[in-house]
């Protein structure tokens, strides 16, 4: 066992980091700080588009590329619903010594969610005048939203093997190589926004190919990982029997129930960006829409940061409950739990200070639509905390296999409420309404999961007593 250490050099720090007798702290630190800084250098992708859209094509590109956005989170979401699932699934079975069939999971989140989205990105791009006019793009916007939508659909494919491929990396317990492919595809994409948009005069198109090569990149980066290097997961072979096709489709549904969740997650935030624009559309204006882009730029970098947070708790979660250490799956996730609602609150804080910072990063001072995004910063902020609590809550729950409740709860935060409250909130407050419709929902689910835990927690101190 030693000799076989020493033979291969890159598995040393693999080998060391045991997920049943490690200290919890440690083993979160040791995936938290690579995982997060990872997901920011995601963000970076999101942030240096709308710098540049806002500053080298205008307020209604930015507002174009929010409208086109809706598409965007469908191929993270779906990338992160297979990589989540499979990742949890994948932990299960190396804590109880089946690595082939580990192998074999991994093999079947890279092909089929491919297969999938080659004939979504065919359909997207046969169909784009009805899946605009699906969007809600309003005719002043329909030329530049259009530009984005053709030339960022065809890199649909590597941006959601970019997000799988994360989860299995870091799984395979190299999260500071998956952070190096991050910030590596995140610096590419900064250095071709400023070429294409700035110095060759691209404008959108140029914004969407620089974003979509990064991303290429990135994947391209992890796989050749995962094909040349990778010991405890590389990909298995399946065989093509029907028994075998069976079997694959059986394991395909069940990752595609545990990572449902996250699926749902960034379909909220599309919820979030398409009610939301119809909202500002009605009671605002496209100027509306330019600063609502603002938020939207920003809260998926939350999301992303906090959902760094949860899958740095998630290999320690899903190992320890497969192998029934509930107790030390249940630290793992106190650990992310607090630090999420800590994030959350120092963001909201920062926001509230610096909002106007935030603004003139997209939009200079004198443009329509920075005196509403001064005013919507600092109510949408209240509810960061709140999105921190819900979203290590849900994690939690995805890693322990509990599927249906962690589906449940993010529908009901990311979808029913927050369509609710987008209708009803603004015909009361008008626009101060539709910037508190997301902090309504989110605070109203915190406020459920604090009932529930509470309620759990006396009935338990009864039956001990």
């Amino acid at each position: 066992m030693n000799n076989a250490r020493h033979k291969d050099p890159r598995n040393d720090e693999r080998d060391r980091i045991d997920f049943a007798q490690a200290g919890i702290g440690r083993l979160f630190l040791h995936f938290l700080l690579p995982t997060v800084l990872g997901m920011v250098s995601s963000a970076v992708f999101i942030v240096t588009d709308g710098i540049f859209v806002g500053r080298g094509v205008g307020s209604d590109a930015l507002a174009a590329v929010n409208i086109v956005a809706p598409v965007y989170t469908l191929a993270t979401g779906l990338g992160l619903m297979f990589g989540m699932g499979c990742s949890v699934v994948a932990s299960i079975h190396l804590a109880r010594g089946k690595q082939r069939i580990a192998g074999i999971n991994v093999t079947q989140a890279l092909v089929v969610p491919l297969l999938l989205l080659l004939a979504a990105t065919a359909a997207l791009l046969v169909g784009w005048r009805p899946m605009l006019g699906w969007l809600g793009t309003p005719e002043s916007l329909f030329a530049p939203s259009r530009e984005y939508y053709l030339y960022f659909v065809p890199f649909l494919v590597p941006l959601a093997l970019f997000n799988i491929l994360m989860f299995l990396v870091r799984l395979d317990d190299a999260p500071r190589f998956a952070m190096g492919c991050n910030l590596l595809a995140a610096g590419l994409n900064i250095v071709l926004d400023y070429l294409f948009i700035f110095e060759c005069g691209w404008g959108l198109a140029g914004a969407a190919v620089a974003t979509g090569i990064g991303y290429t990149l990135g994947a391209l980066l992890m796989l050749d990982y995962m094909l040349r290097r990778s010991r405890t997961l590389r990909p298995a072979r399946v065989k093509l029997s029907r028994r075998s096709l069976q079997l694959t489709l059986r394991n395909i549904g069940y990752m595609t129930y545990v990572g449902s969740p996250a699926l749902l997650n960034e379909l909220s935030i599309s919820c979030m960006m398409l009610v939301g624009n119809y909202a500002f559309i009605r009671y605002v204006g496209k100027e509306g829409v330019a600063a609502y882009s603002i938020v939207c730029y920003l809260f998926p970098i939350i999301f992303m940061i906090y959902s760094g947070i949860i899958q740095a708790a998630q290999p320690i979660m899903s190992y320890n409950y497969g192998a029934g250490l509930a107790e030390r799956a249940e630290r793992a996730f106190r650990l992310a739990l607090l630090t999420a609602a800590g994030f959350g609150t120092l963001v909201a804080a920062a926001t509230w200070l610096g909002g106007n910072r935030m603004a003139g990063l997209f939009l200079p001072s004198e443009a329509p639509g920075y005196i509403h995004a001064l005013k919507g910063l600092s109510l949408f902020a209240l509810g960061y905390p709140f999105f921190g609590v819900n979203i290590a809550a849900i994690g939690y729950l995805q890693s322990l296999e509990h599927g249906k409740a962690a589906a449940g709860l993010t529908l009901l935060r990311g979808i029913l409420l927050m369509a609710f409250f987008f209708v009803v909130l603004p015909i009361r407050w008008g626009e101060t309404g539709i910037w508190l419709a997301v902090p309504a929902a989110e605070c109203s689910v915190a406020l459920l999961l604090a009932v529930t835990w509470f309620i759990r927690r006396h009935r338990t101190a009864s039956a001990l007593s």
